[in-house]
């Protein structure tokens, strides 16, 4: 190509991005954080459901400078602003229990992906710190009742180690503002060795040879960070190691290993692993949990679900294999929660975490521990039930109001708070369908 021809070209896209910027942006929404209320806000007359404990009819919550004051039937209403939620219900926000939410915005485009580092070992990064605030994927998921997200990254070629989960609720200027809890834990994508039968065999030896190394990448880097662990307490490191500094919390046990396998093979030798290394491990994904659910609840791991909207792993298997996973490891009295895959794949479809829940409560799962599986069980698991998950005095208002079962997809969410700050429930979806009712000359419902 020529110099002349190439300037035109590149004038010509410069002004074609120009003319579709603004119209691009005009599909966009625009929402900002909202601002604590002067005083103290009480939510009457809807039913409670506080998830830790039975429904409240004609029920009330009283919140304040962002943190929940009282729930019961018989709240003072003295000095506060107050909302009338007559005929409605209010719930604590749900919790995506492994998302990518914010690392990733559209996932065909490579730009806008920021999930995975470079190399195999990166337990120094700091899932938090690569979050976009102003995503339009946070604003779909939490009109959907979804207000608060474990967001961690996942593995590129190579990795297998790929950093450090953070809990964010879904609303704030900068990710500073949205991180509840950083360092929730180490996030490991286990190397599995099955390959899809369908690849060609040069492939498939390649692959399973990729996997294989991964698995030696990470018992090397196991022994390095305790090697630096021991010379550490020590008082021997001439050289601080962000990498092995970010380890030591998992090593001594203060912190989990967040570890994602899915199939039978993979969940067994991640936990021979943990138990090897003597690690406080929590699966995600667990597609097959059901499989091992003997060993899961004879070594206390809990499971966080990926998604109940999937197919199973083997050819063989009942199509509602996924479906009934969460309703047998609540049978086997395993400690579990319902999230969504986790992927960026998926990313669009955080807000379908309702959706997941339902689907188990179809599938055997009570519906009561349904709603707990995205509320109160994941906080529990990822350590933040003391802000998060029920509805409880002390607890962060983390909580909305909807019309009916938020289990339902007929339910709207109607109103929300995070932390006690309103929430702009608009979103890109409710922008558009507002643009194609007008169109057909459609009113809102």
């Amino acid at each position: 190509m020529n110099r002349t021809h190439g300037s035109i070209l590149r004038l010509a896209a410069l002004a074609a991005a120009l003319v579709a910027g603004p119209l691009a942006q005009a599909q966009n929404v625009v929402t900002r954080p909202g601002a604590l209320p002067d005083g103290a806000v009480v939510i009457a007359n809807a039913t409670v459901h506080p998830v830790s404990g039975a429904p409240i009819p004609n029920g009330r919550v009283r919140f304040e400078a962002g943190r929940i004051t009282a729930v019961g039937a018989d709240v003072s209403t003295d000095g506060a602003t107050v909302v009338d939620a007559a005929g409605k219900h209010v719930y604590p926000g749900f919790i995506a229990g492994s998302s990518v939410l914010g690392l990733v915005e559209v996932q065909a485009v490579r730009a806008t992906n920021d999930t995975a580092e470079v190399g195999a070992i990166n337990p120094n990064v700091r899932a938090e710190a690569a979050v976009n605030p102003d995503t339009e994927v946070v604003p779909v998921t939490r009109a959907n009742g979804v207000l608060a997200a474990l967001v961690h990254p996942v593995a590129g070629q190579q990795g297998v180690i790929t950093g450090t989960a953070a809990l964010l609720q879904l609303d704030g200027w900068t990710w500073e503002d949205m991180t509840v809890r950083g360092g929730i834990g180490v996030h490991v994508e286990w190397p599995s060795l099955i390959v899809p039968e369908f690849l060609p065999p040069p492939l498939v030896e390649a692959t399973r040879k990729a996997q294989a190394e991964k698995r030696v990448a990470l018992e090397k880097a196991m022994d390095e960070a305790k090697a630096y662990r021991t010379a550490k307490d020590a008082g021997a490191v001439a050289l601080v190691d962000l990498r092995w500094e970010a380890m030591l919390p998992m090593l001594r046990k203060e912190r989990p290993v967040l570890i994602t396998a899915n199939d039978l093979e993979s969940i067994e030798d991640a936990l021979d692993f943990a138990a090897r290394h003597d690690l406080r491990m929590v699966l995600l994904g667990g597609l097959e949990a059901w499989r091992i659910a003997a060993l899961l609840k004879a070594r206390d791991v809990p499971v966080i679900v990926g998604g109940t909207h999937v197919l199973p792993l083997r050819r063989s298997d009942p199509v509602d294999a996924a479906y009934a996973n969460p309703a047998r490891l609540h049978a086997a009295g395993i400690r579990f929660a319902i999230s969504g895959p986790g992927d960026s794949f998926s990313v669009a479809n955080e807000r379908n975490l309702p959706y997941h829940a339902a689907t188990a409560a179809a599938h055997g799962l009570p519906a009561d521990e349904a709603l707990k599986a995205i509320t109160l069980y994941p906080a529990r698991i990822l350590g933040v039930d003391d802000r998060l998950g029920s509805l409880e005095a002390g607890k962060d208002a983390t909580l909305f109001i909807s019309d009916g079962d938020p289990l339902e997809n007929s339910t709207t969410i109607e109103q929300a708070w995070i932390a006690g700050r309103p929430v702009d429930l608009r979103s890109r979806h409710t922008e558009l369908d507002a643009k194609y009712r007008a169109k057909y000359g459609q009113s809102a419902p």
